[in-house]
């Protein structure tokens, strides 16, 4: 018999989501629920396994192949991966990456030299380059907002939910760049190899989409 399918889970908020989801396909979830503090869960009903991992960590599992399927954020394909396939967009975790900037400016204007701060540069670079605009970027880790209070850059690329956080300090969208949500994607070699187990689960998935909660 072939080793269980590995399905590799982004922790938190898409992990809740992605196992509502899998429910609602019609899948025996209740490892997931009652899974203490371990880290690869039996899916025994389709022979598989879920993997529980940070949102980068499950690109490099699935594009290395010792995950065949993962579930992550757009966001995190844009920045992070480079040969997988995305299967299916799953709808949920949705959220849109903006340039914003100080409440009132224009970043656009004048001819100067930008700088802009973000978590994503790969995300920011390519944005600039389809504008042609040649721009510093500088990687930040933590709350980006700060980088333009502090006067480091002159804009900032992020992911924006409600607004309420670039508001209260003093921030505004200035473009709207992409909208992003959770994706399933899928080890190239595996969709070769596992092709019917993985069309079997899609098609399951597509079902639990198309069902209300």
């Amino acid at each position: 018999m072939n080793k269980p399918l590995r399905i590799a889970l982004t922790k938190g908020r898409l992990e809740k989501e992605t196992v509502a989801l899998m429910e609602r396909a019609g899948l025996d979830c209740r490892s997931l629920h009652d899974k203490g503090r371990r880290l690869i869960l039996p899916l025994p009903e389709i022979h598989a396994e879920a993997v529980l991992a940070k949102a980068a960590d499950v690109i490099t599992y699935v594009e290395s192949g010792v995950c065949d399927i993962g579930v992550v954020g757009k966001d995190t394909i844009l920045e992070n991966a480079s040969s997988l396939y995305e299967l299916l967009d799953l709808g949920f975790g949705r959220c849109r990456f903006a340039l914003a900037v100080k409440r009132g400016e224009d970043f656009f204007a004048g001819y100067g030299h930008k700088t802009i701060a973000t978590k994503y540069p790969k995300i920011a670079r390519s944005y600039f380059e389809k504008q042609s605009m040649d721009v510093s970027v500088v990687k930040i880790e933590g709350s980006v907002e700060l980088a333009p209070l502090l006067g480091l850059a002159d804009g900032i690329v992020d992911i924006v939910e409600t607004g309420e956080t670039l508001r209260e300090n003093g921030l505004e969208v200035s473009r709207w760049i992409c909208d992003i949500s959770a994706r399933l994607v899928v080890n190239i070699a595996s969709l070769k190899l596992r092709k019917e187990e993985i069309e079997s689960l899609v098609a399951r998935l597509e079902q639990g989409l198309n069902r209300t909660e």
